[in-house]
């Protein structure tokens, strides 16, 4: 696909009309000690995380092994500008534009419901790849089961109040409590309109350019079961990488080092192919 193609794609007729309205985003980076021209990768937390998330291991653990890392927080998230009536598509506008403004072409890595998004980003840039760490995707099945698994923190949810996810659901038993207690308090509120939108589910357009995508995720992940990980991962003609006895927030859990060592070593690689 030539440039001028690519953009077009990045900048549809909906997009003139009804621009997405500008805020400042917080970006987090860790850059390697030598520069060996592997393509950098962004991160992109779930609802209610922001880049501190990544920033914690991810980030630094990446550049040891050569790679840019970068973790945006999305509108409304982290350190980013206050959003309140943020939308799906202004999350996907705050992925597309940070993963334009990098010296090389990325890898989107979404986690969560950032996967979702990195899902929407992947039709408007063309991505070097992406991955899907723990993918919520949406709809109302992912409703069904966050409401049989945490009931008292979804109902709220569903009559437009914040979604509030335990640190059991998010962290496996050999987290320190002391730790999974300091992250979760650092869990921000989701954006009215773009919590509705993630219960619809409304499924993304084909990628640019086809990359290859990643999916993994635990099957002992309380926020995501396992059927999800397969249909997600089904979507992109593959199987999920899994990570048993793991929680949600693999870039926070205990063992956090196991996933992010597969990204990189799947990187070294598979793209290649592409």
């Amino acid at each position: 696909m030539s440039a001028t193609n690519e953009r077009v794609r990045i900048l549809r007729g909906r997009e003139w009309a009804r621009p997405v309205r500008p805020v400042r985003r917080e970006v987090l980076g860790a850059a390697p000690e030598l520069e060996e021209g592997r393509p950098p990768l962004l991160f992109v937390p779930g609802f209610g995380h922001g880049a501190w998330a990544f920033a914690e291991h991810w980030l630094e653990h990446a550049a040891s092994r050569g790679f840019p890392a970068y973790a945006v927080s999305l509108r409304g998230h982290g350190g980013s500008e206050r959003a309140p009536e943020a939308t799906l598509r202004a999350y996907t506008h705050d992925v597309v534009q940070v993963a334009a403004g990098l010296p090389r072409q990325a890898v989107l890595v979404g986690h969560g419901a950032g996967a979702l998004v990195v899902s929407h980003a992947m039709a408007r840039y063309p991505a070097r790849a992406a991955v899907l760490a723990a993918p919520v995707m949406g709809g109302w099945s992912t409703a069904a089961t966050a409401l049989r698994r945490n009931p008292v923190g979804t109902l709220p949810a569903l009559v437009g109040g914040p979604l509030k996810l335990h640190r059991r659901q998010l962290f496996s038993r050999e987290l320190p409590d002391a730790d999974a207690r300091r992250y979760a308090a650092q869990l921000g509120r989701v954006a009215r309109r773009a919590q509705w939108q993630l219960l619809a589910g409304r499924e993304a357009e084909p990628a640019v350019g086809r990359p290859p995508v990643l999916v993994l995720g635990s099957p002992d992940d309380r926020v995501v079961p396992p059927a999800a990980l397969a249909r997600a991962a089904r979507r992109y003609g593959s199987a999920p990488l899994l990570f048993p006895g793991m929680g949600h927030d693999l870039m926070l859990d205990a063992r956090w080092r196991e996933p992010i060592d597969a990204i990189l070593d799947w990187l070294v690689k598979e793209p290649q192919r592409a």
